[in-house]
């Protein structure tokens, strides 16, 4: 490739035909990037420059061959023949891929240009990855591809330029070529990885990452290896995790500054603990490495965060070019001169011609070849529509009830291949003086716009349709023949008018032709840009007026011939092919879409053979035409006068225009009978082109800049010439016409000369209003422009014309858009079509299809985004599609300097189209909004476009000192955030004294005093008493198992004993069995027999953590431990003595072990929190009985009651109710094991109904197999009985925010089963403090607060009205039990905070645990969080740190004592929040917003990985849905948190990791993910 230096646009022409016929090869595959390059650089051998060093570069522009001159050839070419073989060889091969139509070279150098500027910057973007099922796509079959040549009739894609001239193929090849040049070049690369994601150096640099320490980010991102196995974690860990164990989960006994950074990831990007080679994580490195490039606008334009108003508008960047021209003057059109033989109406034309002229030809139609069809001659169509106009008024009602009264309307539906038919109907409806309403053929019930049409239909009122009966035979129908009822559409009357259905008039009928008025002649479709589709109504003398404008304008001469490829039920086709024809008695041959797509070169064959002297086609025609033209020599084009380029108006027309010249000036086409033109449905024909004088000079072009477009003002563009738009000009307005440009958006302020606006038309000539829309009408065609001061500046209306535009030098009129396709991002416009022309210029031939590409823009986080979708080519690869949208991306940032939203693919042929084959945009927008779109690739940029992000909070350090603090709160008057339950009271009785220090005395009390009082009942899943427990048997049962451990256990007293047992009766019994052999129980939940891989190892950490010497289980569980399964999970050879105690021996102990003192070990909690971290707490014999005391003075606890316990008994406030709280109380508690509810549902509530339970426990999963199970069926529950009305309260045992939309479905579901709403209230506990609040049976109802998420965000608490936007409800969590004092601290200062603020809650009680139970005796973390003292205020009191964030908030309730109330909210877990921008955000808040976007979330969960956002979604509906997520993901995340995802993961239902409590595993899933273990459907990195 060494071509340095070579001038290319200076080689002979030959030698550039050979390498444009190389690129060729190379963009089609035909040839080898190697040979490619062998080939190129033999021929450049002679030119190139020797230098040192040749260097991979851009090549300068390539012009296509036939724009250049023809330098003399040099010696060492290749002579001509040569050169003709290689074009007669390309010319062979164009038919398909390679499009030369689409050529705009000026374009095409633009992009590449910016295409290699950014490889300069050198970003390698990371691919998504997918599930190897998710490839599969549909089978070929079923998805025919849309036809490459595209679209539509009005379809802009195809006349915008793309074919990438080859240049831009040889620069762009495949990833390897990406990843051999950043190795040639390692000096460039390494720059973008060298500082990582927090600017410090790397701290432990990756072995075989050299200076280029990118390129193995590249080599990993871009050969993904579909089926290689997850790298082994266990292997390859490096052991430093902190002050963590190296076991599976991780132990806590840290302080919560420690465990929170080895939780949160080391400053240098690699997470401790996940091996470098992970995939997953090297995506993630290269995602930070494309964030880290500098986003635009710079930092100095960012959006300061006010607290209350979230963005503001950025300041305005004083190098914006302004206007700077005088106001502008109105443009006036060349007067309309007035004929004497013009018509006074143009029925009267008609009937004029059908009387003088019968047999001259009117129309002639094309068969599906392109041959005559049949020809329609001035006599036939004015007799046809006679018979028509008096059927229509004489044979479809009654004489006395005519179906139809003059100015009704009159669908009229007909298929474009049938001209002759639509003609007649047309005329036939004008002569009946009814309006016809000329709509597309609709082709199935749910059709996309059909219900537009039906909003078009009703609005005009129109209940009859006339159609063809070949056409209705083609309707959808129903069972029983008759028409379906269309989506939206009114009841419709069909009427066929073929000939022999209509009736010849009597012959004393004459039709009424008036003179010209301003009744409505006919109404025209159009959508607008949301979608809906109104009818524009033109008057009888508008339409006479054009008619007479477009003759004077076009120089029309009677019995010319026309050939007109366009629609003719509406614009141009209509205007020119059916209205201003027949005045002038026009010969017009039609060339319908049909025929075009079968044969492209009809039109010009018509031409040809008829000698047509005016043709009107679109850009796509000039295309179809140049493709075609190849097999056709003797083609003449010298008749032509005017070629009319119906959508010359679309800057990217001016290509065709040229390369259509280019092709057939050599067939007698001139250069000066083209002729663009604008029009509008609603000004029609605005301005057109006049055909030139022979040999005059061509009219000029405007080369503008798109910087200044953007700002909407004319620059001619000097500096940067990628960034440049070439438009040429529509020529001058119509005949009698006025017209204004005025500012598009606010008041119509008339414009300066150099600035961009909106033309407004004045004419007798245009659409008079919207039908049936009043409103709508008056802001489009009624509009008086004003002058700068914003007066008037005259009393004529003028209407939109929905074109943007400016007047030129001779007042030449340009368009460079239309108001529908502006998108405004960030205060600038850019233009939807200039934006596809870019997309497509990146050589997309082998990714999508040409023509099948929407762009809009939707309104996300106070601005609009832009989202481009194309539809992909069956056959294009993973790493083709994503290799195109990347380089789009960064062409369009080049070329516009904006950035993409979203881009994305979905498969071929499945957005919604058109009637005549566009892609409706309206439509495609509303799927893309509703995740209906069902993307195969997609790629979101928000970090690069959305720049209006308020700053990142700076947190204030805290130089107050402490006292001036606690005065500036009660200046404020705010009162110190603190509360406190109620007494515990002094015990009188010395009998309770005895019971209340050990429980163990309690139980042996009970069994003496009451022997057969029955303590525990413990149901199965049929709701069947299985086994019961009076004091005097729980106390004989302790006692075996006390014999059995002296005896076999070889133990000594303060061992630990791991208790296995599933819930029961069992557990209980092995509980006091230790307490009275002076062993410390640990109670662990059993392993899960058909998961043994995942469950086993925590029961094993849990024994090897807590050195236990022994365990007691059952028999079934103890052939598990020791089972072949267990064995290939863990080492079962290293068990301590297990014990089964299922048959044990009648003994009875020696004696019964009593502690010294109540100071004494109890027993060990321990549980894993939802950080993952395992923690064992240790809990005394003095905080157990306090427990117990407190819980029995809050729910008024007493032999006579009894309570059910629906929850897991192994740890937290769970197993205090299930083995404790009844022995010190004495009350009955129904034991059900939460797991038997899952093979009978109801099992939970008929026990509360059968047993008439006033108090209840359970846990949130309990409540949600409830209400999702049971929901539907609360009638059948309530037939069998089934009633609540005696349950007071039923508490929810939890460790988290209470989950408020649980509860309140929940009461709401089972209120008809007589369930009070009052009843249901949460609890709350922690690790340091088992039980904390508890909705009792004195005391206020639990009380909801709504408060505001934006100041939450920054650790205040404001109070808002419920509704308020970005409120977030919360409920309190229980009573403060008895004997528990809480602060609120700040956990950075730890001071305390008023009540307006939100911090950690400290608990100081009795109950509070002794210590975190840790390998290490590592004193000072337990004191870190057992015993603390507050920085300043009451430096004496001992406070647990909870590590929950709460805030306190005194209600008007009162409380038993009489005082206000003061309620203590949880808001989350401290360590689980998300410091993100300088902000605290609580996973469950984002969560909740996740699983509102989507109807197809099940669940979703959060975390951060090196500052990203990565947010994983359950996906329960098909698969091919997943890319639907995560734009809608991206979105709500943005407009309720003002967070940018990084990482969208989505997986199968039931991935993400549960605890028993029902709280997300949100630690284990980050590993899971970073260690790519989650097999996720798709994983989306957002750049």
């Amino acid at each position: 490739m060494a071509d340095r230096g070579v001038d290319l646009s200076a080689l002979p022409k030959e030698v550039r035909d050979q390498l444009a016929e190389l690129d060729l090869e190379l963009s089609e595959g035909d040839i080898t990037q190697k040979g490619y390059e062998k080939k190129r650089a033999k021929l450049l051998a002679s030119y190139v420059p020797h230098l040192p060093k040749a260097d991979l570069s851009l090549p300068d522009v390539q012009p296509s061959p036939s724009h250049s001159a023809n330098p003399s050839p040099s010696p060492e070419a290749p002579g001509p023949s040569t050169s003709s073989a290689s074009r007669h060889h390309r010319a062979h091969r164009s038919g398909g891929a390679r499009d030369d139509r689409y050529r705009s070279d000026i374009h095409t150098e633009a992009v590449q240009a910016a295409l290699a500027k950014h490889r300069e910057e050198k970003m390698a973007l990371p691919m998504p990855t997918k599930r190897r099922s998710y490839f599969v796509q549909s089978p070929i079959d079923n998805c025919t591809p849309p036809d490459t040549s595209s679209a539509s009739e009005d379809e802009g894609s195809l006349r915008r330029k793309a074919a990438l001239s080859a240049v831009l193929a040889q620069t762009l090849q495949s990833p390897d070529y990406w990843i051999n040049r950043s190795v040639q070049s390692s000096s460039t690369s390494s720059s973008a990885s060298s500082t990582l994601s927090h600017g410090e150096p790397k701290t432990q640099p990756q072995p075989q990452l050299q200076p280029g320490a990118s390129v193995l980010a590249d080599v990993l991102a871009h050969t993904r290896i579909e089926n290689s196995v997850p790298p082994d974690v266990t292997s390859t860990t490096p052991q430093e995790r902190g002050s963590r164990v190296d076991l599976p989960p991780a132990i806590k006994g840290m302080s919560r500054g420690q465990s929170r950074s080895s939780m949160l990831d080391t400053a240098d990007g690699k997470r401790k603990g996940v091996p470098v080679s992970s995939r997953v994580s090297t995506k993630i490195q290269q995602l930070l490495n494309t964030l880290k490039r500098p986003k635009r606008p710079p930092l100095s334009e960012f959006f300061l965060d006010d607290s209350e108003e979230i963005v503001e508008v950025p300041r305005p960047d004083p190098n914006t070019p302004k206007p700077e021209g005088r106001q502008i003057i109105p443009v006036k059109g060349e007067p309309l001169g007035v004929v004497s033989n013009w018509p006074p109406a143009l029925q009267a034309a008609l009937a004029r011609w059908g009387a003088t002229q019968a047999k001259s030809p009117a129309l002639t139609a094309l068969d599906i070849t392109g041959k005559p069809l049949y020809t329609l001659t001035y006599g036939k169509l004015w007799s046809r529509s006679l018979k028509l106009a008096y059927t229509l008024l004489n044979k479809l009602g009654t004489k006395t009830e005519p179906v139809l009264q003059t100015g009704d309307r009159v669908a009229l539906v007909y298929p474009n291949s049938d001209p002759g038919m639509f003609w007649v109907a047309f005329y036939g409806c004008l002569l009946a003086e009814v309006i016809p309403v000329p709509i597309e053929v609709p082709l199935s019930r749910q059709d996309a716009g059909s219900q537009q049409i039906g909003f078009l239909l009703g609005s005009c009122g129109v209940s009859l349709a006339l159609t063809s009966e070949v056409c209705l035979k083609g309707l959808p129908k129903t069972q029983n023949g008759e028409i379906v009822q269309f989506k939206g559409w009114p009841r419709m009357r069909w009427v066929v008018t073929d000939t022999k259905y209509l009736t010849k008039p009597s012959k004393d009928w004459q039709p009424h032709i008036p003179t010209a008025n301003t009744d409505t002649a006919y109404i025209e479709y159009k959508a607008s840009k949301e979608g809906t589709v109104m009818g524009v109504a033109v008057s009888k003398i508008a339409m006479l007026t054009h008619c007479q404008a477009l003759t004077q304008a076009c120089n029309y001469c009677e019995g010319e011939t026309l050939v007109n490829v366009l629609d003719c039920k509406k614009d141009m086709g209509m205007w020119h092919g059916v209205l201003t024809s027949v005045m002038n008695r026009i010969h017009t041959i039609t060339v319908p879409y049909a025929v075009m797509k079968a044969c492209p070169m009809s039109w010009v064959q018509r031409v040809h053979f008829h000698k047509a002297r005016v043709a009107l086609v679109k850009c796509r025609d000039l295309h179809w035409a140049m493709m075609a033209h190849k097999d056709q020599k003797d083609i003449n084009l010298s008749s032509i006068r005017m070629l009319i380029v119906a959508d010359g108006a679309n800057p990217w027309s001016v290509s065709s225009c040229d390369a259509f010249l280019n092709v057939f000036q050599s067939h007698g086409l001139r250069p000066e009978v083209i002729c663009p033109c604008a029009t509008s449905p609603e000004a029609l024909t605005v301005a057109i082109r006049r055909p030139g004088a022979r040999g005059a000079p061509l009219p000029a072009r405007a080369i503008l800049s798109m910087g200044g477009l953007s700002h909407g003002v004319i620059r001619v563009n000097t500096e940067d010439k990628n960034s440049a738009l070439t438009v040429q000009d529509v020529g001058h307005i119509m005949p009698g016409a006025l017209m204004c440009i005025v500012k598009p958006d606010g008041p119509p302020q008339l414009c300066k000369t150099d600035e961009i606006g909106e033309i407004v038309i004045n004419s007798r000539a245009g659409g008079t209003m919207y039908y049936g829309l009043p409103g709508v009408t008056k802001n489009t065609f009624e509009v008086i422009p004003v002058n700068q001061a914003g007066a008037p500046i005259g009393e004529i209306p003028f209407a939109r014309t929905g074109l943007l535009g400016f007047v030129g030098p001779g007042s030449l009129v340009f368009v460079v858009g239309k108001i529908e396709g502006l998108l405004m991002v960030s205060g600038r416009r850019h233009n939807a079509d200039d934006l596809v022309a870019t997309a497509l210029a990146v050589e997309p031939v082998k990714t999508v299809y040409r023509g099948r590409i929407a762009v809009f823009s939707v309104t996300v986080f106070y601005d609009e985004r832009i989202v481009i979708v194309a539809e992909q080519r069956p056959d294009a690869s993973e790493e083709d599609s994503f290799q195109w949208m990347s380089r789009v991306l960064q062409a369009i940032d080049g070329i516009h300097q904006v950035g993409l939203y979203c881009l994305a693919l979905v498969p071929a042929n499945t957005l919604p189209k058109t009637p005549l084959g566009g892609i409706h945009i309206c439509e495609t927008k509303q799927s893309f909004l509703d995740g209906n779109l069902h993307p195969c690739n997609i790629l979101m940029c928000p970090h690069t476009c959305v720049t209006n992000m308020p700053k990142p909070r700076q947190k204030q350090p805290v130089d107050v000192g402490p006292a001036s603090m606690l005065v500036g709160n009660l200046v404020a008057g705010k009162r110190i955030a603190q509360a406190t339950g109620r007494e515990l009271g002094v015990v009188e009785d010395q009998d309770l004294i005895r019971k209340h220090q050990f429980l163990s005395e309690a139980l042996q009390w009970r069994a003496q005093t009451d022997p057969d009082h029955v303590l525990y009942v413990l149901l199965n899943s049929k709701g069947v008493a299985v086994c019961t427990a009076t004091c005097a048997q729980l106390h004989k049962r302790a006692e075996k198992i006390t014999a059995t451990l002296i005896e076999r256990g070889g133990l000594n007293t303060g061992d630990n004993v791991v208790l296995l047992y599933p819930p029961g009766i069992d557990l209980i019994a092995a509980f006091y069995g230790c307490l009275y052999a002076g062993v410390i129980p640990v109670t662990v939940r059993p392993p899960h027999p058909q998961n043994l891989a995942a469950t086993l190892p925590t029961v094993r950490m849990i024994i090897d953590v807590s050195k236990a010497a022994c365990i007691l289980t059952t028999q079934p569980l103890m052939r598990i431990l020791r089972s072949r399964e267990a064995a290939a999970s863990v080492n079962v050879k290293t068990w301590p003595t297990i014990i089964d105690t299922d048959d044990l021996p009648r003994k009875r102990p020696p004696q019964i072990y009593k502690p010294p003192t109540a100071e004494m070990l109890a027993y060990l909690d321990f549980s894993v929190s939802t950080t993952g971290m395992l923690t064992g707490v240790k809990m005394s014999h003095a905080a157990i009985s306090t427990l117990c005391r407190s819980i029995k003075l809050q729910c008024e606890l007493y032999s006579s009651r009894q309570i059910a316990i629906c929850l897991d008994p192994y740890c937290g406030l769970g197993f205090v109710l299930w083995c404790l709280s009844s022995v010190y109380s004495g009350h009955q508690s129904i034991l059900i094991p939460p797991l038997e509810l899952e093979t009978s549902l109801p099992l939970w509530l008929s026990t509360l109904s059968q047993y008439k339970i006033r108090d209840t426990f359970c846990s949130y999963s309990v409540m949600e197999l409830c209400t999702k199970g049971l929901g539907t069926q609360s009638e059948m529950l309530k037939a069998r009985g089934l009633n609540l009305s005696c349950v007071r309260s039923c508490v929810v045992v939890a460790e988290e925010r209470p989950r408020l939309a649980l509860s309140q479905s929940f009461s709401k579901l089972f209120k008809d089963l007589g369930l009070s709403p009052r009843a249901v209230s949460t609890a709350f506990g922690s690790r340091v403090n088992l039980a904390i609040g508890l909705q009792g049976t004195s005391g206020p109802d639990p009380s909801t607060v709504y408060v505001d998420m934006k100041s939450l965000r920054h650790d205040r608490v404001r109070l808002v009205e419920k509704g308020a936007p970005q409120s977030l409800p919360l409920m309190e969590s229980g009573t403060i039990l008895p004997g528990v004092r809480v602060i609120i601290v700040n956990p950075e200062t730890r001071g305390p905070l008023g009540d307006s603020h939100l911090g950690e809650i400290w608990v100081n009680s009795p109950h509070s645990a002794s210590g975190y139970y840790t390998i290490y005796g590592e004193e000072s973390l337990q004191a870190d969080h057992f015993n603390t003292k507050l920085s300043f205020g009451d430096p004496q009191t001992l406070w647990s740190r909870t590590g929950y964030l709460g805030f306190i908030k005194r209600t008007e309730l009162l409380d038993a004592s009489g005082d206000r109330h003061d309620a203590l909210f949880v808001v989350g877990s401290l360590d689980e929040t998300l410091e993100l921008r300088g902000l605290r955000y609580h996973p469950i808040d984002i969560e909740t917003s996740v699983s509102r976007a989507h109807r197809s979330i099940a669940e979703s969960a959060v975390f951060t990985w090196t500052n990203l956002l990565v947010v994983v979604a359950e996906l329960s509906g098909s698969e091919q849905e997943a890319l639907d997520l995560v734009p809608l993901v991206t979105n709500v995340v943005l407009e309720e948190h003002h967070l940018i995802v990084g990482v969208v993961v989505i997986v199968d239902p039931g991935v993400i990791p549960i605890n028993s409590r029902g709280e997300k595993q949100r630690m284990h899933l980050r590993d899971s993910f970073l260690a790519d273990q989650l097999d996720p459907i798709y994983v989306a990195y957002n750049m």
